[in-house]
């Protein structure tokens, strides 16, 4: 299988990390939603990434859904994310504000570097649903003491949190500081410790 788009998108990121975790073989086409528009429009006529070629041509986007088919791939006793009941659902929980995060992270970001004019009533709405956001993660993370979010088996949950921190830091100076959030830089820092971190990681670039 392929996998479209770069790593520093905590999206395709995100989906990288799992396939890594779950041991399926994929090539990654570092394609940029900008760059490389017209390219990506072939597989995804919405032009974004991540999105998943499989071996039989049948193309999957947007990461949740993708997520959904690995987990399907792993089955039930691998993957990442219980495959029903309350835990589930929490795991689903902290994944959605991740992912909401990351949306507004690169909203932003797109608003400062592609407009000539930021437009102040947007700007200052990411920054509060960012700050929001985070205040929340910090306060759920804070409260407990395992090594992942939901005790000593990695989640979707700790894959996402950690790559939207690295994200969030990265391209808004100052809006993720370590000292205002302790549990979760050290929730990040425990995740960027094991090596599929270490090996699926890019450092941002502006878009192109």
């Amino acid at each position: 299988m392929n996998l479209i788009g770069q790593y520093d998108s905590p999206f395709v990121r995100r989906v990288a990390l799992a396939l890594r975790f779950y041991g399926i073989p994929f090539e990654q086409t570092p394609w940029s939603t900008f760059g490389d528009a017209e390219k990506i429009a072939l597989y995804n006529p919405l032009m974004r990434v991540p999105t998943l070629v499989l071996d039989d041509g049948e193309v999957l986007i947007e990461s949740t859904a993708i997520l959904d088919y690995l987990d399907e791939l792993a089955g039930p006793s691998r993957a990442l994310i219980p495959d029903c009941g309350h835990v589930r659902r929490e795991v689903l929980h902290v994944c959605a504000l991740a992912t909401g995060l990351a949306d507004k992270s690169v909203s932003l970001l797109y608003e400062r570097v592609l407009r000539g004019e930021e437009s102040k009533r947007w700007v200052e709405r990411c920054r509060a649903q960012i700050a929001g956001v985070l205040a929340v993660l910090e306060s759920e993370r804070s409260q407990i003491k395992t090594r992942y979010w939901f005790g000593d088996q990695l989640t979707h949950a700790d894959i996402a949190v950690a790559c939207v921190v690295r994200f969030t830091r990265e391209a808004h100076a100052g809006l993720f500081e370590a000292a205002r959030y302790p549990a979760l830089d050290r929730h990040a820092e425990t995740c960027e410790a094991l090596p599929p971190f270490q090996e699926i990681v890019q450092p941002l670039a502006p878009p192109n």
